[in-house]
């Protein structure tokens, strides 16, 4: 196949040597990586399909990739198989403010579609931790969610259309410019579809009004259970905010450390309350919020004085992730999640496992939809760390499964999670979702081995060789 490839792409987007490969062995799930044959840089969407029609032709297996920072291993390359790089698939196609959407290619990043659209008053609500670098293509393969996901929904809130080239090169348009769609939810199918279908060449997202005001108040509390408690008082109130975080100590501590976010000495958990919409909405839920929130144990209550400020505050927090590797050289981030009443339970179940099994882990969640990212910290130059701690993280989502929550929030399932699928679903729906896939994907070349378990059927992990690791599709670190 590579012959065939030459042909289409120029020596520069056709990578084939051992150092042109490195970079793309791994996500941002560092832990496992893989070696493609080969690395293909589109620069068209022309390109990209007969990529793809190469691919079904000659049988290779191939996965998409846009910056690489799925933390579930989701854009893992598969091992001597074929990697598409979407970077440079980046333009905005279309920006209409009048019908606010605007239609973009998956190299994208994130924040730029704010950007575009922020002279005609708009931005595009989901706003992952790093908007800053992920690409539109990713938060559809995962349905990406973000800090304010509480209030305005997933990614698939926000998507109307896609332009799609299938894993046997056909191209198909899902949905429409309009909100309301008639028939099957399509878009919906393929969003967090995690690359298993095709790729997503054409993006069409609903843009929004940009608020007219922010309320944004930063709780300080001396545990992490008081924190839980205000969340769950908050909801009670009635309002709906914008978005609710929680950072604790050591999440605290790591982004102090990076980005000097200058929170409240002494702090063991922060909470992040941000109302937004109409002025005078906001100032009326701003009213009830101040009360709950003196009234919830908080030994510090600051609240933004203005645009400045709060970009100090969503710094800290938007820092937290990357801002942990001063404290540990390796980590694991987890995704579950718990329903919002049952969030002190696992919380304190969570603190419990992290001190039987003596390893670190620092919580930075979404608290107003019950979306743990417990930061698993661990040195994986000592023998043995990296799998105590994902058997640490195993148990985490075991919690998870038991409380009545999921083993995904918004980082999907890619190959860090496959094998707790079935321990969520019964056989009968995996079956179901693997009918779904063979009919997208017959051969079954779409990114393989992610998401179902041992490949295609159920396995445990932790038992021995991961399945992938015995087939050679895969290596451990």
């Amino acid at each position: 196949m590579l012959p065939a490839l030459a042909r289409l792409y120029p020596p520069e987007r056709l990578l084939a040597q051992p150092g042109q490969l490195a970079a793309y062995e791994s996500d941002g799930l560092t832990a496992y990586r893989a070696r493609p044959a080969a690395v293909v840089i589109p620069a068209t969407q022309a390109e990209v399909i007969e990529t793809v029609r190469l691919c079904h032709q000659h049988r290779m297996p191939f996965v998409a990739r846009g910056s690489g920072t799925s933390l579930s291993g989701g854009s893992l390359p598969i091992h001597d198989g074929l990697l598409i790089a979407l970077n440079r698939l980046n333009r905005v196609v279309r920006l209409d403010p009048i019908q606010r959407l605007v239609v973009v290619e998956p190299g994208v990043i994130n924040l730029d579609v704010s950007k575009a659209a922020a002279p005609h008053g708009l931005y595009y609500a989901p706003d992952p931790s790093s908007q800053q670098v992920c690409t539109i293509g990713g938060n559809i393969a995962f349905n990406s969610g973000g800090a304010h996901c509480l209030k305005y929904g997933m990614t698939s809130n926000h998507v109307l259309a896609l332009k799609v080239v299938l894993a046997d090169g056909e191209i198909v348009e899902l949905g429409g410019e309009s909100a309301e769609s008639v028939g099957p939810d399509l878009v919906g199918l393929f969003v967090g579809s995690e690359g298993l279908f095709g790729v997503a060449l054409e993006i069409t997202l609903r843009l929004l009004a940009r608020p007219e005001k922010f309320e944004t108040v930063l709780a300080a509390y001396h545990s992490l259970a008081a924190a839980g408690e205000a969340v769950a008082q908050v909801v009670a109130s009635g309002l709906l905010p914008g978005a609710m975080e929680i950072m604790d100590r050591l999440a605290i501590q790591a982004a102090e450390a990076a980005v000097h976010a200058n929170y409240p000495a002494g702090t063991e958990a922060l909470l992040i309350v941000e109302l937004d919409g109409e002025a005078q909405q906001v100032a009326a839920e701003f009213h009830q919020l101040r009360g709950v929130i003196e009234a919830s144990g908080a030994f510090e209550v600051h609240v933004a004085r203005d645009a400045a400020d709060r970009a100090r505050i969503w710094k800290g927090r938007k820092s937290a992730f990357s801002a942990v590797g001063r404290l540990s050289p390796d980590f694991i981030v987890q995704d579950g999640v718990v329903p919002r009443s049952r969030l002190g339970a696992a919380l304190a179940e969570i603190e419990r496992l992290s001190a039987r099994y003596g390893i670190r882990v620092a919580n930075v969640f979404h608290a107003g939809d019950g979306n743990l990212h417990p930061l698993i910290l661990f040195d994986g130059r000592e023998p043995g760390a990296l799998e105590r701690a994902e058997q640490l993280a195993g148990e985490i989502l075991t919690l998870c499964i038991r409380l009545g929550g999921s083993i995904t929030g918004e980082h999907g399932v890619g190959m860090e999670k496959r094998d707790y699928l079935p321990r969520m679903f019964a056989e009968t729906d995996v079956d179901a979702m693997h009918r779904l896939r063979l009919a997208m994907d017959p051969l079954l070349i779409a990114n393989p081995g992610k998401m179902f378990p041992g490949g295609e059927a159920p396995a445990l992990r932790h038992v021995g060789l991961h399945p992938l690791e015995k087939a050679g599709v895969i290596e451990r670190e």
